[in-house]
């Protein structure tokens, strides 16, 4: 469960974290997540996401959603059963909440920008 998410920083399960990081599906925590491209999402920097096979990925685009998915990306993630949901920190964190409590739901958060 998300708790809290502000500029900077975002609260899990009670513990804060400081830096973007990934939710996978069975609630591991990756943090100091990096993208190769700093506000563009592409597959490679959530390879390892889709390979734990979510039903869901929440893009969590900063706070004030400046992040983007690169061109194609919800394509291809569709072509694989996998629906993308990009949206601004604050609704991403509502969103995560609520569908993982019914499905299996993976996440990414940029926490600044």
């Amino acid at each position: 469960m998300i708790e809290r998410c502000d500029f900077g920083s975002i609260v899990i399960d009670g513990k804060r974290y400081s830096s973007d990081l990934i939710i996978y599906p069975d609630g591991h925590v990756a943090d100091s997540w990096y993208r190769k491209v700093g506000h563009r999402l592409s597959s490679d920097d959530i390879e390892r996401l889709i390979e734990s096979e979510p039903e869901i990925i929440i893009a969590g685009t900063g706070v004030s959603g400046l992040m983007r998915p690169e061109e194609g990306l919800e394509k291809q993630l569709r072509q694989k059963g996998i629906e993308l949901l990009p949206a601004p920190n604050k609704r991403a964190m509502e969103l995560y909440n609520q569908l993982s409590l019914k499905k299996r739901v993976g996440a990414c958060f940029h926490l600044t920008c």
